[in-house]
């Protein structure tokens, strides 16, 4: 199992839908959790695109020299830039960062925001185009030349002179609900992501992705997007979820949702129908709370409850087919070191950090009556997912 973390590049803080308790995106913010994430054990990080967003490409290449091993889940936007442009790009930070690149293949809902852009393609058009450009770039990045005419896109000895790192390119990841982003996930990605549905909804989009990559020949690794709440008893968790959103009032909501309502994102569609904007019945499933929906567009559902009901969650997910997680909670840097604390040790995470024997006596965890040092708890890990 492989767990990554989030940068709010487009701000954070303690509640949903206010200003209170609110911080502002800066660089000294943005490292600390980077460094966080790095240290904790973190696989990575995912970085959000949009214009509500910094640049993921900017703030990626300015945390990476403040870092060791984390790698950085970034957006290539098919139609706002040519792949070749796109490899190139992807080609340089992973040489640069060490191979610590993954891509997040982002294709766009919101068409106010897009024509803001300069793409004016319809939902299925731009999934063409999505599949033009992945056609391309994946032969770039291989390093082969392409020579390529499509209803989209139109290159002729496109080439990249510097490889990537990792081979044959850095991962592509990839959401999409739509049996047309399902189609060109089967073709050309390596890991599908679904946002946090109920296990039910996440089997069967599971199922139908892998079967459409068995008919190309390909086999892919699926992640799923989530919120996570994880305190150290239930009572705890479920008060920090209705304190996330106590200044959300029903003005906010009707403005989100009728913002989300302008999408053509089947996925944006799905998250809004758990909830339908209302604040009754947001448990849409045993401890997955759909009230981040309520306010806050893609993600929008969290994991809520003690630790070993978050894991035992988690496992269940993991016996559908979902190897990774991409978790996010408020504010960022304090939850980073609250879910290692409290999750990792319950999980058979891929790259946890060991804790080596000390030698030399260091203070780990405050000091007892300023002499004795404090006792570690034990904690029961699971080590296999069936």
């Amino acid at each position: 199992m492989q767990l990554l973390w989030f940068i709010p590049t487009h701000g954070d803080g303690r509640y949903l839908g206010t200003a209170t308790g609110g911080r502002a995106v800066s660089f000294a913010y943005l490292r600390q959790i980077a460094q966080a994430v790095d240290s904790l054990g973190y696989t990575g990080a995912l970085l959000p695109t949009g214009r509500s967003c910094e640049d993921a490409w900017i703030v990626a290449s300015t945390l990476v020299t403040h870092t060791r091993q984390m790698r950085f889940l970034v957006a290539i936007r098919p139609g706002l830039v040519s792949p070749g442009v796109a490899a190139r790009m992807a080609a340089t930070f992973d040489r640069l960062s060490g191979g610590r690149l993954l891509i997040n293949v982002v294709t766009g809902g919101d068409p106010v925001e897009l024509a803001g852009d300069g793409l004016h393609l319809s939902h299925g058009d731009r999934y063409k185009l999505t599949d033009e450009f992945l056609s391309v770039w994946r032969q770039i990045a291989t390093g082969e030349v392409a020579d390529f005419k499509g209803d989209h896109i139109d290159v002729r000895g496109s080439k990249i002179l510097f490889p990537p790192v990792q081979k044959p390119y850095p991962p592509l990841w990839f959401g999409g609900s739509s049996p047309v982003a399902q189609q060109i996930a089967a073709k050309h990605i390596d890991v599908y992501l679904t946002w946090g549905e109920p296990p039910a909804q996440v089997a069967e989009k599971i199922a139908s992705v892998r079967q459409l990559a068995e008919a190309e020949g390909r086999t892919l690794r699926f992640g799923i997007r989530l919120h996570v709440i994880v305190r150290e008893t239930q009572s705890e968790a479920w008060d920090a979820a209705n304190q996330l959103i106590r200044y959300v009032d029903e003005e906010a909501i009707a403005t989100a949702q009728k913002a989300y309502a302008r999408m053509d994102s089947e996925g944006q569609r799905r998250m809004s129908q758990l909830h339908g904007g209302s604040r009754e019945a947001l448990e849409i499933s045993p401890n997955l709370w759909a009230g981040v929906g309520l306010v806050r567009g893609g993600a929008g559902t969290a994991l809520v409850g003690d630790p070993d009901t978050v894991a035992a969650r988690m496992l269940e997910y993991a016996d559908l087919g979902i190897d990774t997680f991409i978790f996010s909670g408020y504010p960022h840097l304090e939850e980073a070191y609250r879910v290692a604390e409290l999750l990792f040790p319950r999980l058979p995470l891929e790259n946890l950090p060991q804790v080596e024997q000390q030698h030399v006596l260091s203070p780990f965890g405050e000091i007892v009556a300023n002499e004795n040092f404090p006792k570690q708890p034990q904690h029961k890990a699971t080590t296999t997912v069936d």
